[in-house]
C-alpha cells in the first residue's frame, strides 16, 4: 500500500523525505500526524528551488504532514541509521518542538532542511543532496577541465602539423 499523508507508519523521530519537483524537502515526524521542518520563503510556489537556494534564513515550523506533503510523494527515510545511532525518540521530538518558531541561518549548501532533520535525529547534520550535487559538480568540473586540456593539445598538434607542412614547402621553394 502506498504511503499517504493520511496513511503512513511513521514513528516519532522518523525522517520524512518529500519529493518536490527538482529537490527533496525533509521533515521530522513528531507524532499526531505532525512534522517539524525548516522552511524558507521558497519552499513552495513556482520559484521554489531558486528562492530556496537564495535564502539565508529559515524558520522552524510545525504542520500537519498532509499540509507539508501536499500532492508530492514522500517516504520515511532514516537514511543514516546504518552510520549513526539515532538519539532517543523522546529527545528528538522534544528538541524539535523546542525549535518551532525560531529562525535559523539557512544555506542550501551548508545548512538546509536535510541538515536540520539529520542533526535532530543523529546529532550530526548531513545532507546527501549536497554531497551528491558536489560529486556531480566535481565530476563535471573534471570532465570540463579534461576537455579543455585535451582540446588544447589537439589544437597544438594541428598547429604543429600545419607548421611542419608549411616548413617543408618553404624549404622546397628555397632549394
Amino acid at each position: 500500500m502506498a504511503l499517504t499523508p493520511y496513511n503512513h507508519n511513521a514513528q516519532p523521530g522518523d525522517l520524512i523525505e518529500i519529493f518536490r519537483p527538482g529537490y527533496q524537502h525533509w521533515a521530522l515526524y513528531i507524532g499526531g500526524n505532525e512534522v517539524v521542518h525548516l522552511t524558507t520563503s521558497g519552499d513552495s510556489g513556482s520559484f521554489g528551488v531558486m528562492m530556496t537556494v537564495l535564502s539565508t534564513v529559515g524558520t522552524v515550523e510545525c504542520h500537519k504532514i498532509r499540509e507539508v506533503v501536499g500532492n508530492d510523494r514522500f517516504k520515511i527515510n532514516n537514511l543514516l541509521d546504518h552510520r549513526y545511532k539515532p538519539r532517543d525518540r523522546g529527545v528528538i521530538v522534544r528538541d524539535a518542538c523546542e525549535l518551532v518558531g525560531r529562525e535559523l541561518p539557512y544555506s542550501a549548501a551548508t545548512f538546509n532542511c536535510e541538515h536540520f532533520v539529520t542533526g535532530l535525529r543523529y546529532g550530526e547534520p548531513e545532507s546527501r543532496q549536497v554531497q551528491t550535487a558536489a560529486t556531480i559538480l566535481g565530476v563535471g568540473a573534471l570532465v570540463a577541465l579534461g576537455a579543455v586540456l585535451f582540446g588544447g593539445l589537439l589544437k597544438d598538434d594541428e598547429e604543429d602539423q600545419r607548421e611542419g607542412r608549411r616548413g617543408s614547402r618553404h624549404r622546397r621553394r628555397q632549394q
